[in-house]
């Protein structure tokens, strides 16, 4: 390997090493796996996805990420190694944890609208190759959450993150095709929700909590919890009224609800735990919701990913959303 690539991981090493101090210091009772898109396409959210995705194989192309028809391509096994080293990074660091601890990884949609066939256009295209995805991502995490779960005995609760961004524009035809010029038949709610219950169901048979991320909006969120997901994480300036009804109902109904308020990049003013913490009280006024009564229910969180974030925003970032929780509760 050249010395230049050496030097890279040992820095990449190291900023993940104390991404997961940060969020370990940050978040002591709700902590989560870091992801840090920065170091390539093997360490991004699709990335990851394919490193968990079992029975399939996938190589990155010029376009992206394309399933091959031989066995795992060399991308595939770094993503895989990656995500490995990543979590034996949390395992020694985090040897005395024992609150919540959330892994999170591209949901089956997401990947369908994201990653090629071994002939291009995307999985979305061919019905039974977005059923393989779907199982194979769902036979995955089956083994992810056991892994985890022996790396981590002593955490109360594992939560599995379903990120689905792409899950409204694959519902309404806004995928578009190979060639740019024409659009993806939309996924009517009956499959869309059959594939993305295969996926939850393996997490909650695994013995984790399967919650779905999407900070998209017109996201189908009573779909989603009728799907399996016991808890949803939302950005709060993207929930319409009709969102806000099927969130009132999975909240009624015993369901976690992630509010994303604070924001995921920097912002141009100085923002207070206090100001967060009075927005999410204003919000749940609104819709009618007693904080005492939901605030085991409610959890608090950027409003999507961090990504395009400062290290230092990304610190105050978990610090607020830390401390809106303990006013909270």
């Amino acid at each position: 390997m050249p010395g230049g690539e050496v030097m890279q991981e040992a820095d990449n090493a190291r900023a993940y090493t104390e991404a997961v101090r940060m969020v370990l210091g940050e978040l002591d009772r709700g902590a989560h796996l870091p992801e840090m898109p920065g170091r390539g396409a093997i360490a991004d959210m699709i990335g990851r996805g394919l490193a968990v995705v079992s029975g399939l194989a996938a190589d990155l192309q010029p376009a992206g990420w394309r399933l091959t028809g031989g066995g795992v391509g060399v991308d595939q096994r770094r993503a895989r190694s990656l995500l490995s080293q990543d979590l034996d990074t949390v395992e020694e660091l985090a040897q005395d944890y024992d609150g919540i601890f959330k892994v999170q990884v591209a949901g089956p949609w997401t990947l369908a609208a994201s990653v090629e066939k071994p002939r291009g256009d995307k999985i979305l295209a061919d019905h039974g190759a977005r059923r393989d995805l779907a199982q194979g991502l769902a036979e995955g995490l089956r083994d992810h959450v056991a892994d985890v779960r022996r790396r981590m005995p002593r955490a109360a609760r594992l939560v599995v993150q379903i990120d689905e961004p792409a899950l409204p524009a694959v519902m309404q035809a806004r995928i578009p095709t190979a060639s740019g010029f024409g659009r993806h038949r939309r996924v009517d709610p009956p499959e869309a929700s059959a594939l993305l219950a295969e996926v939850l169901g393996a997490v909650t048979a695994a013995g984790a909590e399967a919650w779905v991320h999407s900070c998209a909006a017109e996201v189908p969120w009573g779909l989603v919890s009728g799907a399996g997901a016991t808890g949803l994480l939302v950005d709060l300036d993207r929930v319409d009224a009709t969102a806000i009804d099927h969130l009132a109902t999975h909240l009624e109904g015993g369901g976690a609800l992630g509010l994303g308020v604070v924001p995921s990049t920097d912002p141009t003013s100085e923002l207070s735990d206090k100001a967060v913490t009075e927005r999410v009280l204003r919000w749940l006024d609104m819709v009618g919701f007693d904080p005492e009564e939901y605030a085991g229910q409610l959890v608090v969180t950027p409003s999507c990913g961090m990504a395009g974030a400062s290290t230092s925003w990304a610190r105050r970032a978990l610090g607020l959303a830390g401390a809106t929780a303990r006013h909270l509760s």
